[in-house]
This record gives C-alpha cells, structure tokens and sequence, in this order.
C-alpha cells in the first residue's frame, strides 16, 4: 500500500507540474493575444488620427484654393464691368463737353446781342451787324446728338445659381474613408546597401493596374516615392544598414486614376553592409556611393575589384547594365577568391566570370554552356553555396561552391572546385573599351 500511494503521489505531482506547465502556456498565449489586441486597438487609433489629419488638411486646402479662384473670378468680372463702364462713358463725356461748350458759347452769344440791342445810337448798327455775322457763323441750328437710353449700355450680372447645385453634388461626392487596403506588404529581404520589397493583394475583388510604393527613414517626416509600377517587388537601394525604414504601398485599379487606401507601414531594414568598387582605378570612373563603375577613356586596362570580400555564398550578387560600350571576348564580371592585380581580365584562376558576349569561364577556362550576350539595361547575378567534399579542418580542405549564374532569363549551374573553404568572395568587372556602366548590388 505504501508502494501504491507513493506511485498515486508522483502521478498527482506529474499531473500537477502539467498542468501549471499548461497554465504558464495559457497565460504567455492570453498575454500574446492581448498584445495583439493592443496592437490593433493602437493600429486603428493612429490610422484614424492620421486619416482625420489628413481629411483635414485636404479640405483646409480645398478651401483655401476655392476662395481664391472665386476672388481671381471675382477680380476678372469687376475689371470687366469696370472697362465696359469705362468704354460707355468715354463718349458721354465728349458729348457732354461739346453741349457744355456749345452753352457757353450760346451764353456770351446772349449777352453779346443784348449788349447790341440795348448800345448807344451811334453804336447800334455797328453792333447788330457783328453779332449777326457771329450768330450765322456758330451755326445756332447744329445740335450734337445725344443717345437715348435704349442705345446706351446697362450693366448686369448673370448668376447661374445651378454651380452652387453642381459644386454641392461634387463636393458630397468627393472623398472615401476605406478601412482595409487592398495590398499590403508581405515580406523584406537584406540586400547589400538594399531591401527588397515584396507585396500582395489581399483583395479578390480588386483588379490592379499599378502599384506604388513608398519610403521613409524612421526619423523622416515624410514618405517619398521608390517605385510606380506593375511589379509587385522591388529592390529600394542606397539604404544604410541598421537603420530602420518604413515603407508603405498603395494600388491603382484597372482603369481608375485614383489610388487605393495605402497598406499598413511596417519597418524594414537592412544589416549588409553595401557592395562598393575600390577607389583609384586610372581606367574607370565611380559614383558618390561607389556602387557605380563606369569604363572611362583612359588607355589603361585592368580588373576593377570590390573594396572588400562583401559578397557572401547564400546570397545574391547582381550586376546590372546601365550602358554599354564596343564589347570585347576578354571582357568579365564576375567573382573571385581575392584580388590579383596585374591581369586585364577576370578568366584566370580562382575567379568565375561571364564574358559580354555570354561566355562563361571558370578558373580561365571557357565552359561550353553560355548565356545571352549582355545588352543595356540587362542583370546578371551570382548564387553560390557552399558544398563540403572532404572533411573539415583549420588547414582547409577540399571544398566547392555551387554556383548559378543566370542572365536574360538563362541561367547555367557548375560546381567550382576550390583548394580552401571561402564564404566571402571579391567580385570584379573588367571592361576593354569605354562606354561600359555597371551597377552592382
């Protein structure tokens, strides 16, 4: 019996460490789930406080941008019925003038020939005569004419009272609160000096046209544009690494000019470090962040290497084309396990490259597969894995890379044989003539 109860003892305190084990699990799920809660408690509260502030300044603008196009219009009618009144008035006022001075004469006329009818006798002919004369000469019967009201201008404004309906159906019609966005943000990838971003629509019912999206450094105020277009990824460059970001995307239906809701902003970074070609080579010319090669004009030729081994095997190395120059077969770009200089091309031992023409060389021999020759605007990328052939030591070993290189949607796949374990490669372009711009990221 004491054997019995000590059995039930232990399964009572095994059931008892179960169940507190289960009760600690049900606590950290209900903790989960209310962080959840407040998550989305807080996600609504500032998407409602943004979308009032932005409702807000949108109106506030609109009616700023109304009251002056209203006062310009206005301004137009009130210097429009300003010159009509001044171009009426004009002539009036020449007419006036002419009565005015026709009254005058009329009135010196009047005194003249009352002097001459009341003068001495001796005077009197002498007078009547000259005021005769005059009064023949001023013509007393040519009267100026004088428009009657029917022929002059009245002044008035038409008022159509209909924009006032027509504005108020615009105005009730203009604007939409949406609570769910049809796109939204599905997935970040590091890059080297990169992010890329991914998205999809979550709304069956929606048709895209394009997509748009946007970034900001977290200490940023304001989103800009990165990218517009039918792809639903993309590759946002020149960012710095372990800096957050935050990037939103919105979407166009097919046919519409208006762009949907945009998606929930969420925060991508990235901690590779960007790839950069080294400084100080005499035949080619960099851009301000070094990601950027460009074959100047200079005679001298040699390989053009990356500042450091910054492409490591897991990852994706891509070379893209911006312009193109003469191609030429010694041409390369491509990877290498350390830098040699005195070589004018990558198809040497210990390097993997693709000619411009689409050759492949792996340690300077010429693989009899080939990819596309490389045109402008064309990407060429570098996979690689690691593959262990002999067992592991500090002295290194026998090791291979896989490794994939693919081009205008070609690609060809080789091991390459390498004396020692390398993760972290070199990469390197060269070019024999000028013209030839590559971007590597």
């Amino acid at each position: 019996r004491k054997g019995a109860a000590e059995a039930e003892a232990r399964l009572l305190l095994q059931e008892a460490r179960e169940s507190i084990e289960a009760a600690r699990s049900y606590r950290r799920e209900l903790q989960q789930r209310l962080r959840g809660l407040h998550q989305a408690r807080q996600q609504i509260r500032e998407s409602a406080t943004l979308t009032r502030d932005v409702l807000e300044q949108h109106f506030n603008d609109l009616k700023g941008t109304l009251k002056k196009l209203l006062d310009e219009r206005l301004m137009s009618l009130l210097q429009e019925v300003d010159a009509i009144e001044q171009d009426s008035i004009k002539p009036l006022d020449e007419c006036q003038k002419l009565i005015e001075h026709g009254v005058s004469t009329a009135d010196d006329l009047l005194r003249e020939g009352e002097s001459a009818i009341c003068g001495d006798v001796e005077q009197h002919n002498e007078k009547l005569c000259s005021f005769t004369k005059k009064a023949l000469h001023i013509q007393l019967d040519s009267l100026p004419e004088v428009p009657s009201l029917v022929d002059v201008p009245c002044l008035s404004a038409q008022l159509d009272d209909c924009l006032l309906t027509i504005l108020r159906n615009q105005i009730f019609r203009h604007g939409t609160v949406a609570s769910r966005p049809p796109v939204q943000l599905e997935e970040f990838v590091e890059k080297p000096g990169g992010i890329l971003v991914r998205w999809c629509k979550v709304d069956d019912d929606f048709v895209p046209q394009d997509y748009r999206l946007q970034y900001r450094k977290s200490t940023a105020s304001h989103f800009e544009d990165v990218y517009v277009g039918s792809e639903t990824e993309f590759i946002v460059l020149h960012i710095d690494p372990n800096v957050d970001y935050q990037f939103r995307v919105c979407a166009r239906g097919d046919g519409r000019q208006e762009w949907s809701p945009w998606s929930v902003p969420q925060i991508g970074r990235t901690t590779l470090v960007p790839h950069e070609w080294t400084a100080g080579l005499e035949g080619y010319s960099l851009s301000s962040r070094r990601n950027i090669a460009l074959r100047n004009d200079s005679q001298s030729c040699g390989v053009l290497y990356s500042k450091a081994p910054t492409y490591f095997c897991g990852q994706t190395l891509t070379f893209r084309i911006e312009t193109v120059g003469q191609p030429d077969r010694r041409d390369s770009l491509g990877v290498c396990v350390e830098q040699q200089n005195g070589y004018d091309s990558l198809q040497r031992d210990k390097a993997v490259c693709i000619s411009t023409n689409g050759a492949v060389f792996v340690n300077g021999k010429e693989m009899t597969n080939q990819l596309p020759a490389v045109t402008s605007g064309s990407t060429v990328t570098f996979d690689m894995e690691v593959v262990q052939l002999g067992p592991p030591s500090t002295e290194g070993g026998n090791f291979k890379l896989r490794v994939t290189i693919s081009s205008n949607n070609r690609e060809v796949v080789f091991d390459w044989v390498l004396d020692q374990c390398c993760v972290s490669l070199y990469f390197g372009c060269s070019f024999s003539y000028p013209g030839w711009k590559v971007l590597v990221f």
